[in-house]
């Protein structure tokens, strides 16, 4: 049986740490991208090589601000079936106090440098009758959040980047689709005050908080055969909250 290959960039993340323990357990061999948590990365490799001896794991680093790392991530990857982004870091604060460089940041991160990174990797996922490129988003890309201004405008770019590139791949039997997650309990939420808490999760129908766990399901979903005919998508994680 051929082994299937996905690249997880940000897997050094909650979110991503957690999609790569579900996309190794229905049988993906992975490419783990970091920046800068090589321990937390390798960790994560040792308990998935004890778990699935049949499969690879491998280790890539690249900082997602820099083309040239870009470059080299791409050259260091051969067979590749699948590209999840699951990488990139919130911007909280008024517009007023946001420094150019920070908005010049969030862009490369999250949608500049992933766009150039598929121009280097579109080329072997035609290799594969079908393949699939995975963003995760955000629901403030489609809604929008005070004092989040910079960071919706990118995660927004990034839904009307897979709008339009799945379209673009659509005949090499490539979906690109995004999962659009809600209010997850994660380390990049903690600067949320506990009364503010309370008020978001009044205003989700689940009356729950999401886990990393719904977002990793969700992605293991757009990355199977199942979802050969959905491309193009924003798919929504969060308990009803924006619908």
């Amino acid at each position: 049986m051929n082994k299937k290959f996905a690249l997880v960039v940000g897997a050094s993340g909650e979110i991503g740490n957690t999609i790569c323990r579900s996309l190794a357990d229905t049988g993906w061999s992975l490419y783990l991208h970091y920046a800068n948590n090589k321990a937390s990365v390798s960790t994560l490799i040792n308990e998935l090589e004890k778990l699935y001896p049949a499969q690879e794991f491998m280790l890539i680093q690249a900082d997602m601000r820099e083309s040239d790392s870009l470059e080299k991530m791409a050259n260091s990857i051969f067979s590749l079936q699948s590209v999840v982004f699951a990488q990139g870091h919130s911007l909280y604060g008024g517009l007023e106090d946001t420094s150019l460089e920070d908005i010049r940041h969030l862009f490369q991160v999250h949608i500049e440098h992933p766009m150039f990174l598929l121009g280097k990797l579109t080329s072997k996922l035609r290799k594969n009758l079908y393949s699939s490129i995975v963003f995760v988003g955000s629901i403030w890309g489609e809604t929008g959040a005070s004092y989040e201004a910079a960071y919706s405008a990118v995660k927004g770019a990034q839904h009307a980047f897979v709008k339009a590139y799945a379209k673009e791949v659509a005949t090499q039997r490539t979906t690109v689709n995004a999962v659009a997650p809600g209010f997850i309990d994660t380390k990049m939420n903690l600067h949320v005050e506990e009364e503010a808490r309370r008020l978001i999760l009044e205003e989700i129908p689940a009356g729950v908080f999401g886990t990393t766990q719904d977002v990793a399901d969700a992605v293991d979903f757009l990355t199977s055969e199942k979802a050969n005919y959905i491309t193009g998508q924003i798919i929504r994680v969060n308990g009803g909250w924006y619908i």
